[in-house]
């Protein structure tokens, strides 16, 4: 990571004007556009020592949903919700992951702090993305939930044409929009379990899980309705 130019677009969001931030997030969509154009032989986290990739998007995601729920259990913690309700909300959807055939490559946490973008010359350009521990084959629809975290990516349209324009295709009907909320409930579950055995503690800790454990709640409410 230290090779690639720039540092994290969240450490320099306060100095990236309105027209910068529209290119860099145009040309943002057209780099995670061709990331999708990469494909899988199956569904799943690539690290085959966890679990064996999986022939149906809906097998893997069941899989990869117990197994934060489980987590969340071992490590005590703290959830909405009891785990096996949020279980029956995730398998109650199930069958919308069937619309999704092609195992895709996902980065999965492109949050503004894993977007590096370089400020050295006149003109701002991102440097590389970063971070990807979490990416896995998967539905192209799941990276949308970190793109715009705590947003509605239907409303960043400068990403969205970058997106389109390098041949990324999208269209938010009702099964695509009930998947994104599967997909940002099971990153909230993630955001909610992995800060326990990280130890992460204090205020801006506290904010953030009160914000995500909100969220979580607003998901799952939505799926239910």
């Amino acid at each position: 990571m230290s090779h690639c130019p720039g540092r994290s677009w969240y450490s320099q969001r306060d100095h990236i004007g309105p027209t910068d931030r529209a290119r860099l997030r145009g040309d943002l969509g057209a780099m995670v556009a061709a990331l999708h154009t990469i494909t899988g032989r199956g569904f799943g986290y690539p690290a085959q020592s966890v679990a064996p990739l999986s022939a149906s998007w809906r097998e893997a995601f069941t899989a990869m949903v117990d197994t934060v729920l489980a987590d969340a259990g071992k490590f005590d913690a703290a959830l909405p919700r009891p785990a096996s309700e949020i279980a029956e909300v995730f398998t109650a959807h199930a069958s919308l992951l069937d619309d999704v055939a092609t195992p895709a490559l996902v980065h999965f946490d492109l949050w503004d702090g894993n977007i590096l973008v370089d400020m050295s010359a006149s003109t701002p350009t991102i440097g590389g993305l970063i971070d990807g521990e979490r990416a896995m084959w998967a539905d192209p629809l799941a990276d949308f939930v970190s793109l715009a975290l705590f947003r509605d990516i239907e409303q960043d349209s400068a990403f969205l044409n970058g997106y389109r324009a390098a041949g990324g295709q999208v269209t938010f009907d009702s099964h695509a929009r009930q998947r994104l909320s599967l997909y940002r409930s099971y990153l909230y579950l993630i955001m909610l379990t992995e800060a326990v055995p990280r130890g992460t503690t204090g205020s801006e800790h506290d904010s953030l899980t009160n914000l995500v454990t909100a969220e979580l709640l607003s998901e799952l409410a939505a799926l239910t309705a």
